[in-house]
């Protein structure tokens, strides 16, 4: 008689190491780090099946922190790693924590062929705007004025946009979430887990040392409904308190303005409704900022293709195969050849 047993369920805590948790005092890494252990266990993930990669940073030491497989690898090059790894072995759940620092400054080459190629990995990037593990230094995403060690008189360089960056890098799953935001991010874990192909989330998460409150203008609790928008696909992108802000595309400039329900002649049919699918109506939204915006959280573009890489590299390898044996002598010594005397 063939008995089939049934995995036990498993808890957040079951996805917990015995590590000590060090981060700084308040940082939001900790909430991050909660919300992945309870949604592994609620997505029901096994821990012997889940691989976490990480680069260099304060994010990075997130596969101490799991009770599943993990590699704290080098700065930058966590998705290489990653990428060698779901090649590998297809079947395991492969995650990629970085950060701002780690992704888009000596890491940004990797991390835009992984989306380019589509491999099946779950990127998750931490962006608090700031090099928290280096003491300070303003990173790709930092505000022009942020000072900094490395920046005295105030940064003079352009911030790079992390969800802009994945969409022209031709990434197919893109989102934000808000690192004290557990529900919302849980959603986003498992989506991103489901979306076979390159997922990308950005967390924004605040660093309490070196840039604290940065992203005070929209997370406080007292401005947080005026200044959040999270997007639903096939509903209408309606914010706010009184839930009758929302955006509007003015058809002659092509350009996103905020309006409000009621005002100015202005009804529910104005009103642009989210498609995750739309890749131009993606790029809109991802780069609006506040105060002139509302932040955008949520899945703002899930578009899957027809196969991901290391499915397409797998076919190919079975192609091949397919030929029989090859010989390698045979292959060396094919087509031109010279002889050195």
């Amino acid at each position: 008689m063939n008995v089939t047993v049934q995995p036990d369920k498993l808890t957040a805590k079951d996805f917990a190491s015995d590590q000590e948790v060090r981060w700084c005092p308040g940082c939001g890494d900790y909430a991050i780090l909660k919300s992945m252990h309870k949604s592994l266990a609620d997505m029901g993930a096994r821990p012997e099946n889940t691989v976490f990669v990480s680069g260099i940073g304060c994010s990075s030491r997130f596969p101490y922190y799991m009770a599943t497989y993990g590699f704290h690898t080098i700065h930058g090059r966590a998705p290489a790693v990653a990428t060698g790894l779901k090649l590998a072995r297809p079947e395991l759940d492969v995650w990629i924590v970085t950060g701002d620092g780690d992704a888009l400054s000596i890491g940004a080459n990797h991390l835009f062929h992984a989306l380019r190629r589509n491999v099946d990995l779950n990127i998750l990037l931490f962006n608090n705007e700031v090099y928290g593990l280096t003491k300070g230094q303003f990173s790709p995403t930092s505000r022009v004025g942020q000072k900094s060690p490395s920046t005295p008189m105030g940064s003079i360089d352009s911030p790079a946009d992390p969800c802009t960056f994945a969409l022209g890098c031709n990434a197919r799953f893109i989102a934000r979430g808000i690192d004290i935001q557990a529900k919302e991010l849980s959603v986003l874990f498992a989506r991103a887990r489901d979306h076979k192909g390159a997922s990308f989330v950005e967390i924004i998460q605040n660093c309490i040392v070196y840039n604290d409150a940065v992203f005070a203008d929209f997370t406080d609790k007292d401005v947080a409904a005026e200044m959040q928008l999270h997007v639903k696909h096939g509903q209408p992108m309606l914010y706010g308190k009184a839930g009758n802000k929302g955006l509007r595309l003015d058809t002659q400039t092509l350009k996103i303005e905020t309006v409000t329900v009621g005002e100015n002649g202005v009804t529910a049919k104005d009103i642009l409704v989210h498609d995750e699918k739309n890749r131009t109506l993606a790029g809109l939204i991802a780069a609006l900022r506040p105060p002139s915006f509302p932040e955008v959280l949520g899945v703002i573009y899930c578009d899957p293709a027809a196969t991901s890489y290391e499915a397409a590299v797998a076919t190919q390898e079975a192609q091949a195969k397919s030929k029989g044996p090859g010989d390698l002598d045979k292959l060396m010594r094919a087509g031109n050849t010279w002889s050195v005397t």
